[in-house]
């Protein structure tokens, strides 16, 4: 049966990193001793509600988890360290320290290493976060004991509701630029001065015209999505950033 470990000290251990073309070894100290730590760990890299939905969210969250005394956001999972780090470079998640345990050894010593076979896997980390503070277990998110990949209390936003319940989140933002727009640069500049990080997209890098018509019903850029909410080019974002 998996155990909540609250209030235990994380297991002692030396993960094999790699550092450009070098090997780096990380202790347990160096990871969490004087400092604030989430943790968040997961079966494998690369797969689907791990890339799609775990990693991104606390990518995005990074800023607002920092401004309330988190010192480093971990993502580790049983997986080697080339192979960790070419997943942060395909997530672009800079926010985030990846730590490979490639071994096993930190997951096995906090009684979560399962059998992951039926995937072809091997052995793997169970789904879950935890709040570290100097190297003891504040708090432990632990996904239920169920069959395949259950993912519902290891979240960001699960982790944010515990530090900060009243802490408003970051709020979603989208724009569709092209290389070389002006007008596409001053929004950007507006959001960046406003605090508002946002996704790019860029005209025939990340969509074509065709999906700027589906979404926006136009051909001009750029566009601002807010929240789900159309805010159009450049002068209605200046409108709408001024109201708020």
């Amino acid at each position: 049966m998996l155990q909540d470990r609250t209030g235990e000290k994380v297991p002692q251990v030396t993960f094999r990193t790699r550092s450009g073309h070098d090997w780096v070894d990380l202790t347990t100290d160096d990871v969490f001793k004087g400092k604030t730590v989430i943790v968040f760990s997961l079966p494998g890299a690369f797969t689907p509600t791990c890339s799609s939905t775990h990693v991104p969210r606390f990518n995005q969250l990074a800023s607002t988890f920092q401004s309330h005394g988190v010192d480093d956001i971990v993502c580790m999972s049983v997986n080697d360290s080339f192979v960790m780090n070419a997943w942060q470079e395909a997530e672009k998640a800079y926010n985030i320290r990846f730590i490979p345990d490639g071994n096993g050894e930190f997951t096995e010593a906090m009684g979560l290493l399962v059998d992951k076979d039926n995937l072809g896997f091997g052995k793997r980390s169970w789904r879950y976060s935890m709040l570290v503070k100097d190297g003891v277990i504040e708090k432990m998110f632990l996904e239920p004991e169920e069959d395949g990949d259950p993912f519902g209390q290891s979240d960001a936003d699960t982790m944010l509701a515990y530090i900060a319940p009243d802490s408003p989140k970051p709020q979603d933002v989208t724009i569709f630029t092209r290389p070389g727009c002006p007008f596409c640069a001053k929004a950007k500049e507006m959001l960046t001065g406003a605090g508002m990080a946002f996704e790019e997209l860029v005209l025939n890098r990340d969509y074509t015209e065709q999906t700027l018509r589906a979404v926006a019903n136009t051909t001009t850029v750029p566009q601002v999505f807010v929240a789900g909410e159309k805010i159009g080019g450049s002068d209605k974002l200046e409108g709408w950033l001024s109201s708020r």
